[in-house]
């Protein structure tokens, strides 16, 4: 897969090594929906089986999916998200908020999500931890932290 970490070291390069690809977040989305198995995958999806056979070994690869034996048939294999997988969750809802903006069209979003803790339609916001005030991106200023490597101008950082 492509590098997007060459000229910059951050965190947004580095998730898409690791997601950067439509397959990805579709057989995600199918795993938040609960679907385990390679047979589901494909069928939901209508991908081909090489590719999805490629993208579930680079999930598992990087640790986002593991792969398990089937616990009602040991001859099937069973696709479960890790905590690390989970944790891309936010990611997709604030990529379907998004499409629900911009895409949905005069029909509206294709999905209503209801938060199950309280009972109301789920509308995604990202938040200050601190002040919960949502965040917007003309209000957040940034400097380089801990894990910023410095390069020379037209050098290619080496990790």
């Amino acid at each position: 897969m492509k590098k997007y970490n060459d000229f910059r070291v951050c965190s947004v390069g580095r998730t898409l090594e690791v997601l950067g690809d439509k397959w990805i977040f579709l057989i995600l989305r199918e795993a938040f929906f609960g679907e385990t198995h390679f047979d589901g995958f494909a069928k939901s999806l209508g991908i081909a089986t090489n590719v999805l056979s490629d993208r579930l070994r680079w999930l598992v690869q990087n640790g986002v999916m593991k792969k398990e034996k089937d616990a009602n048939d040991g001859r099937r294999a069973c696709y479960r998200l890790t905590r690390k997988g989970l944790d891309i969750y936010a990611i997709t809802l604030t990529l379907m908020q998004w499409g629900d903006r911009w895409l949905a069209g005069d029909d509206g979003p294709p999905l209503t999500l209801t938060h199950k803790t309280c009972g109301n339609t789920l509308t995604p916001v990202v938040c200050c931890e601190a002040c919960g005030k949502p965040v917007l991106a003309r209000e957040v200023s940034w400097q380089p932290g801990p894990g910023a490597k410095e390069k020379k101008r037209g050098e290619k950082i080496k990790e």
